[in-house]
């Protein structure tokens, strides 16, 4: 028995130093958590819908400066053949003439705008133009008012072309259509149904393929009126469409 003491020791020893070497050190940093794989974010079809409108309302503005670059350029243009004139004493007889042609001009205009908002634009501008010949004519700046009563009548012009065009592309306004300030260029970004209605549940009338020319016209909600180059017309879904390159 004396044997086996040195031996049941030397044992218990051994134990405690393995049980000391498996314990835990509190000093040592704790192991990272696992990190999860990363997820695909769902696509947000609501964000879609209304970048795509945005980029319809940009298109719009883009058309409506370009609209206005080229009034601009006709005036110009007036302006220097009014000048040529001005050279000459007007007469009076001459700026009458003008000025009667010129609110015939307007009452055409109104009766053509109607209530229709996006040709009061037009009819607001002539009649000031009107008002402002009317005053130089008064003054006897005979000049004066010739050139303004052909402005006036320039004016009524365009805004009668507008109205008669627009008119025949979009037809009357649908309950909640909201019409552009001026047609807007477009191209279809992806093959589109163009629908007879601004629903999916209309007939489809005709198909277009990436890169069509369009023409916007109007629009309800997430649906666009267009038109291709061949004058059909229809409703595209808004994502279908953008700014013309």
């Amino acid at each position: 028995m004396r044997q086996r003491g040195p031996g049941i020791a030397l044992l218990a020893l051994v134990l405690a130093a393995c049980a000391a070497n498996s314990a835990p050190d509190p000093s040592a940093p704790a192991a990272a958590p696992p990190v999860a794989a990363p997820t695909a974010m769902p696509r947000d079809s609501a964000l879609e819908r209304r970048a795509a409108r945005l980029e319809l309302r940009l298109a719009e503005r883009d058309a409506q400066v370009a609209d206005l670059q080229a009034r601009l350029d006709e005036a110009r243009e007036e302006i220097v053949r009014t000048l040529a004139k001005l050279q000459t004493v007007a007469s009076r007889a001459e700026a009458a003439s003008a000025m009667a042609e010129a609110e015939i001009a307007v009452q055409g205009l109104r009766a053509a705008a109607g209530t229709q908002a996006n040709g009061a634009a037009e009819v607001g501008q002539a009649g000031t133009l009107l008002q402002q010949a009317s005053t130089a004519f008064g003054q006897q700046n005979y000049g004066g008012a010739l050139y303004l009563a052909n402005e006036t009548k320039r004016v009524a012009g365009i805004g009668r072309t507008r109205l008669a065009g627009a008119g025949s592309e979009r037809g009357s306004l649908r309950p909640g259509e909201v019409a552009f300030a001026v047609a807007v260029p477009l191209q279809a970004v992806a093959r589109g149904k163009i629908r007879e209605g601004p629903g999916s549940t209309y007939r489809v009338v005709f198909t277009v393929e990436p890169g069509a020319v369009l023409t916007g016209y109007s629009y309800v909600d997430q649906w666009v009126r267009v038109a291709d180059e061949s004058g059909h017309a229809g409703w595209m879904f808004v994502t279908l469409v953008g700014r013309r390159g």
